[in-house]
Formats: structure tokens, sequence, C-alpha cells
């Protein structure tokens, strides 16, 4: 079916989503937290994932619990959709400009969790967004897709532009990662028969 329905309450957030994976890129995001919102669009769009997301969190406090159960639910979602695994590309990378920043990223969906994070961000806020949260993000997206997730940054100067080129390149790794296997849609990417 490769797709997923997630629903987290907890005393700081409570979040419903819903994904589709190789689909339309359509989404329907309201995390509270707008640079966030515009993030996963993005992400959405640029995977081709269909994402419907609603969040209430204690943004009054700031958005920490916000960005990282959402990266919790997104990946909880992703494992959900993708199953046994079984067809699936399992690896995917992204060179990624965008103006004057250039960030690769690289995944293998391998059931085992790795963040590599190599990106200095110039800015400690983005207009209320806090950019130390981006890697929060992706530390729970990983934790819950068990995935070796690698982000470097190439070159950048504009904060804004360098989280932009991180959301854009890590959907397009996925989106790779996670399309089927024409040559091999029967068979688990593995030599243990086992992800």
């Amino acid at each position: 079916m490769r797709s997923a329905n997630i629903q987290r309450d907890t005393s700081e957030t409570q979040i419903s989503l819903i994904l589709n994976l190789a689909s339309l890129g359509e989404s329907n995001v309201d995390t509270g937290c707008g640079f966030l919102d515009h993030m996963l669009t993005l992400f959405a769009r640029h995977g081709d994932f269909d994402i419907f997301l609603d969040c209430r969190g204690d943004t009054k406090v700031d958005c920490h619990h916000t960005v990282e159960d959402v990266g919790i639910c997104l990946g909880k979602a992703f494992t959900q959709a993708l199953g046994d695994k079984c067809g699936i590309t399992r690896y995917g990378q992204y060179l990624l400009p965008m103006d004057e920043a250039l960030v690769l990223c690289a995944v293998d969906l391998s059931g085992r969790d790795y963040l590599g994070w190599a990106v200095d961000l110039p800015a400690a806020k983005v207009g209320d967004f806090d950019t130390e949260l981006a890697k929060e993000f992706w530390l729970a997206f990983v934790r819950n897709c068990p995935c070796s997730l690698h982000i470097r940054k190439l070159a950048g100067e504009n904060t804004h532009h360098i989280l932009e080129a991180v959301f854009k390149g890590a959907a397009r790794a996925l989106k790779a990662a996670v399309a089927i296997d024409p040559e091999h849609a029967e068979d688990i990417p593995s030599t243990k028969g086992i992800l």
C-alpha cells in the first residue's frame, strides 16, 4: 500500500500525519512553526510524497518539541509505509544547488540509524526558527526510520538557502531510495534477506 497513518499524543504535542509514498507531492502541513511548514511542503513536493500533517505543540515555549516530534512521526510513517522494504532501490543520493548553497544528501535504508551531519549554519535563526533544530529533526527521523543519512554542506552563505537545500536534497535522495527497482521488485535488497 506504501502509505501510513501516524497519531502521536503527548503532553507536549498532538500530531496527526498521513504519508503516501510515490504519489503526487501534495501536502497540507500545519505545525504552528512556519519555517518547518515551508520545509516540509518542499520536502513533499520534491520527494513526490503526499504529506498531510497537523501538529498542535507547545510552541509558546519554543519549537523544539514540535520539530523533534514531527521528525519522529515522519520517520515512523516511512517505516510503516515501507513495510518489509521488498523491491525498494534502498540507496539514494542527490547533490542539490540552491543559489549559492550546495548540499549533498545520501541515504541507505539499511535498518541501522546513523546521521552524518556536516552542515554549519551561519545564522542561529531564520525568522523565529532556531536553526539548530534542523539537526534535531533529522536525528529524530533516522532513529524512527532506521537508515544511514549523510547530509553535507559543500557551499553556502545564506542559512535559509542551506536548509532549503537540505530538505529538498533529502527528499530527492529518499525518493530514489524508496522507489521500486523494476529488476528486483520481488527481492529484499540485502544479502541478509532482511532490512
